[in-house]
């Protein structure tokens, strides 16, 4: 206790909790995305199991460059038009934003809704990109 008395370190353990707190929601955003992919694993099976992509960036993110073939459904849209997916329930599907963060709430949506082969794309377009892979903006 007399560490945080001294010389102001209080706000060094202020600093050290909301560093930790931070830590733990990530870790626990991350988790609730389930199985998390690489953009090389991605291509595996997209190539290998014809994988379908569902981009749920906003429209403006999605019109700058998207992976070929992808369908876009915002993420905020992502329960509303669950039933645009209906046929491709026990296809395997990868969910892709910009860095990897908002997949995850549109990955728990579509397993409560009986999708079973449900991944995020780890680093999102932002990691498609940097691995050298195209983006298509037609």
């Amino acid at each position: 206790m007399e560490f945080l008395t001294q010389n102001n370190n209080y706000l060094w353990a202020i600093s050290a909790l909301i560093s930790g707190v931070a830590l733990l929601v990530m870790t626990l955003r991350q988790s609730s995305a389930g199985p998390r992919l690489s953009p090389a694993q991605a291509t595996q099976r997209i190539n290998r199991e014809d994988a379908l992509v569902i981009d749920v960036r906003e429209q403006a993110e999605w019109a700058s460059g998207r992976i070929a073939g992808s369908r876009h459904i915002p993420v905020g849209q992502i329960e509303q038009r669950i039933g645009e997916l209906a046929k491709f329930k026990e296809k395997p599907l990868i969910v892709v934003c910009a860095s990897g963060h908002r997949s995850a709430s549109a990955c728990s949506a579509l397993r409560k809704a009986g999708f079973t082969q449900v991944f995020a794309l780890d680093g999102g377009v932002g990691a498609w990109e940097q691995a050298g892979l195209p983006l298509t903006r037609k």
